[in-house]
């Protein structure tokens, strides 16, 4: 897995984060589109959003979203042509928890996000 770099759990241990996605499918100047799937059970590694982004569901499934910061895990479903905003935050994993294949593409909005922090979003 490549590093993108680390986070400390409540118990002081530090933790490995991955990629927000599993491939970049495109990526200009504004924009990231992840590609995003899991069968179920599968789960996408402890990872942290630096960018708003979007997800947008090609195929329906109930996913889990754990945080690093523990507390109860948010229990969502997907369902196909769904679209869902989030602002960047916490450090989570998202399992897939259902029965049926989860596939997404995730827009991040580097214009808002990662640009914008090294000075280079504005028009």
């Amino acid at each position: 897995m490549s590093n993108y770099g680390h986070a400390t759990a409540p118990d002081g241990t530090q933790v490995e984060l991955g990629a927000v996605g599993q491939e970049v499918v495109f990526e200009n100047d504004q924009v990231r589109v992840w590609e995003i799937t899991l069968e179920p059970g599968e789960r996408q590694p402890w990872h942290h959003h630096l960018n708003p982004y979007l997800v947008i569901a090609l195929e329906a499934a109930d996913n889990r979203i754990d945080a690093l910061s523990g507390g109860d895990p948010r229990l969502v479903h997907e369902a196909v042509g769904g679209v869902v905003y989030r602002e960047p935050g916490e450090v989570h994993m998202l399992t897939n928890h259902g029965t049926s294949r989860y596939r997404s593409r995730l827009i991040e909005l580097k214009c808002l996000g990662e640009n914008l922090v090294a000075g280079q979003g504005d028009r």
